[in-house]
């Protein structure tokens, strides 16, 4: 006989199977996006259950009492939509032989297409007409066989390189400039002081993460360093916010909106291992404007030259020291002038091979890398004042820089040539 169920029996097993069907769906959604269902179910459970209810414990969500418009949201905001991924694709090879695979002898070839080599950041500067120009890192770009650039809208768009310079690891890019709504302004880099807050804005680990934001502080104004695959020092501004790969090329800004610096590197470990956080560097604004202004009008950094080959001092025996450059006891730093190059700037000052150089306009030299960096401050057409030994005796010439450095020459300041240039 069949049997009725009461009107309250009905409603019960009414909310079993709903219940049922529930769980399924839920089930299901393991396979369709889990989390999501998760994300849904904590937003209800805590938001839609009224405050009281014995089901949730009598706690409820209050009212957010936070502004969610301070001075570092609106620093975000003015120039977030300014920055971009830059993605350097490169051509693939693949290896004819499996001898070629296992030895890494020269059997590869290239296969034609072309894939993600490396991901960095990029900031907007300049709108011109139909083009737009991005500022990035040198090392964001190098190597690449084609450019493309993620705009902050998700829209990809194909780049050119206008100019790159190795020495500052800086390069300019330009896009169309169709979809460009907004452009980035550069801040003065010398009215800028330690403990300022900044943030850093980029894609760390690549475009899944574009226009990320972190906060710090400036910890350091001017802080020399140099890159472990550079012999030219430079002067960068530390920070303490979060930089990471990917970050490079990316701006770092002041409370006001403006780019004070390029992210270009950080220090992950120090020489015995120690593991580092919270040192980042950026190169300063001033010193971007000046190269970025010279690649757009050139295509190239023009730097002076002294057309010599230099060898460190370091280098040399103490018995040689001695016995062949005739160097007082007291000069244990500088450079030695291994060749003259006719026509240059030292050979028209009259210097000679084995001389000693020990300081540009006053500023001691260490190294050949000292002297590059030292001698890249002044531009072709300036004149210095070279100290160096000969034979013993302290002297003195005035050089005219009036040679630019060349990859063709052999100088110890020679950059190359598709270094690039500023006002």
């Amino acid at each position: 006989m069949k049997k009725h169920l009461a009107p309250q029996q009905r409603r019960f097993w009414g909310k079993v199977i709903l219940v049922g069907v529930l769980a399924g769906l839920l089930g299901g959604g393991a396979a369709l996006g889990i989390n999501s269902a998760i994300s849904t179910y904590r937003n209800y459970a805590t938001t839609k259950v009224p405050a009281g209810s014995s089901k949730s414990g009598g706690t409820s969500v209050s009212k957010n009492k936070a502004s969610l418009t301070n001075e570092t949201t609106k620093a975000y905001n003015a120039t977030k939509n300014a920055v971009v991924s830059v993605i350097n694709k490169q051509a693939t090879s693949s290896s004819d032989s499996l001898y070629g695979n296992v030895t890494g002898g020269s059997t590869s070839s290239s296969s034609g297409s072309l894939e993600t080599a490396s991901e960095g950041s990029g900031v907007i500067y300049k709108k011109s007409g139909n083009v737009a120009y991005v500022v990035t890192n040198n090392h964001v770009v190098s190597g690449s066989s084609e450019i493309q650039v993620i705009l902050s809208n998700g829209k990809t768009v194909d780049a050119q390189i206008v100019g790159t310079d190795e020495t500052t690891d800086l390069a300019v890019l330009k896009i169309n400039a169709a979809n460009v709504t907004t452009v980035a302004t550069f801040g003065n880099s010398n009215d800028i002081a330690a403990g300022q807050d900044v943030i850093a804005i980029g894609s760390p680990m690549g475009s899944e993460y574009a226009n990320t934001v972190t906060k710090g502080i400036i910890s350091a104004t001017k802080r020399t360093v140099k890159a472990s695959d550079s012999s030219v020092a430079t002067t960068v501004i530390q920070t303490d916010a979060a930089i990471n790969s990917g970050n490079s090329g990316g701006p770092l800004v002041n409370m006001a909106g403006q780019v004070i610096g390029i992210n270009s590197m950080k220090l992950a470990s120090s020489t015995d291992g120690t593991s580092v956080e919270g040192m980042g560097f950026s190169i300063p604004s001033n010193e971007v404007v000046r190269v970025i202004n010279q690649l757009i009008k050139n295509g190239k950094i023009t730097r002076p030259t002294l057309g010599v080959s230099l060898l460190d001092l370091s280098d040399v025996s103490s018995s040689q020291q001695q016995s062949v450059l005739n160097l007082p006891t007291s000069v244990t730093k500088g450079v030695v002038v291994m060749k003259v190059e006719s026509g240059y700037p030292a050979a028209n000052a009259g210097l000679q091979q084995y001389d000693v150089i020990t300081a540009i306009n006053g500023k001691k030299v260490s190294d050949a890398g000292d002297l590059k960096t030292v001698l890249y401050k002044y531009k072709v057409g300036d004149t210095v004042t070279l100290t160096y030994y000969r034979d013993g005796s302290k002297k003195t010439a005035k050089v005219e820089l009036n040679k630019e450095a060349s990859s063709s020459t052999t100088t110890s300041s020679s950059s190359s040539d598709d270094a690039t240039s500023a006002e």
